[in-house]
């Protein structure tokens, strides 16, 4: 069973209660949930999310009466859980590692696959069919802005050229067209990793997901309970520290005079600073170096959800 990134300090960062509800909203193949139950009592339930078709199939395997798994997307949390408050919720964002390792569902360029890269494979377009038909201006504004791609021109112009003479449909053609346009690199990453995270990104409206999730997710936290978000690249780091820097800090009505004793208190308490891996778990698994860990614990302030919504990002199709 591969061990998710950041697994120890997760765990701890929730301040378990046994008899308490908590939720997974990233459920993968089930490493956070396992270690979540170990440490729920008889009465403790664990409520875990996830939209991949084969997480669905791996919660099956969880024969516990106190989990119950919903095949969703993470924006979806209030679907899911109702008028219900749960004690925490943990979110590990981004492409999982199974999924990465499995080129069949052709998130990765380090195997020949299908062009695919959704989460759920069942609902919307692949990256291939959004090539296909992507303007050239749109494919690079997506390169640019989701995978941080200086090239993203002489990328766009490249797929462009190449699906003139045949579709652009596996993760091969794609990783060679980058290769021929990105002209220099970092040591160590291949010229495909930005052009691959990028529209990973697009196809799956991560950032989108993420924006929407967050203030759900404090509507559904009950007083004391803790917020863990796990991101992997500075994106989706950025939305999750803005929105925690921002919930932080009391709604003051302008132009209001108020004493301090007056002050309204603020809807969540950040808890510690943000954690990274240890050099030994990279070494162990070299994508826990990019991995960050924030939390937050929610207090009995109000939260107005509609001024917490950060943008995903600064283009949308």
């Amino acid at each position: 069973m591969h061990e998710p990134v950041l697994l120890t300090e997760a765990i701890e960062a929730l301040a378990i209660r046994p008899d308490r509800t908590y939720v997974d909203g990233t459920f993968g193949r089930g490493g956070h949930s396992r270690a979540i139950l170990e440490r729920l009592g008889p009465q403790g339930r664990l409520i875990a999310l996830d939209r991949d078709p084969e997480a669905e199939h791996a919660a099956k395997e969880i024969g516990d009466p106190r989990f119950t798994f919903f095949r969703t997307a993470f924006s979806a949390l209030g679907s899911a859980l109702g008028e219900r408050k749960v004690q925490g919720m943990l979110f590990d964002l981004g492409v999982s590692s199974p999924q990465l390792d499995d080129p069949r569902r052709g998130f990765s360029f380090r195997a020949d696959g299908p062009l695919d890269m959704r989460m759920d494979p069942t609902q919307g377009e692949s990256a291939a069919q959004w090539l296909a038909m992507a303007e050239e201006k749109q494919i690079k504004e997506v390169v640019r802005n989701y995978g941080e791609e200086r090239f993203a021109q002489q990328i766009a112009a490249s797929i462009v050229a190449a699906r003139r003479s045949a579709p652009i449909e596996r993760t091969g053609q794609l990783a060679n067209l980058v290769a021929k346009a990105v002209r220099t690199r970092e040591p160590g990453q291949d010229p495909a990793t930005r052009t691959f995270q990028a529209l990973r990104i697009h196809v799956n409206r991560e950032l989108e997901e993420v924006s929407v999730m967050l203030p759900r997710a404090l509507e559904h936290l009950e007083v004391d309970g803790r917020l863990a978000v796990i991101s992997f690249h500075s994106l989706e780091d950025r939305i999750v520290k803005r929105f925690m820097q921002q919930a932080a800090r009391p709604e003051v009505p302008r132009r209001l005079p108020l004493r301090e004793s007056e002050m309204p208190q603020p809807a969540v308490r950040i808890v510690g600073r943000a954690q990274r891996a240890s050099a030994q778990e990279i070494r162990r698994n070299p994508r826990a170096r990019s991995a960050i860990l924030r939390v937050a614990a929610r207090t009995a302030g109000t939260f107005q959800s509609n001024s917490r919504i950060e943008p995903g990002a600064r283009w949308r199709n």
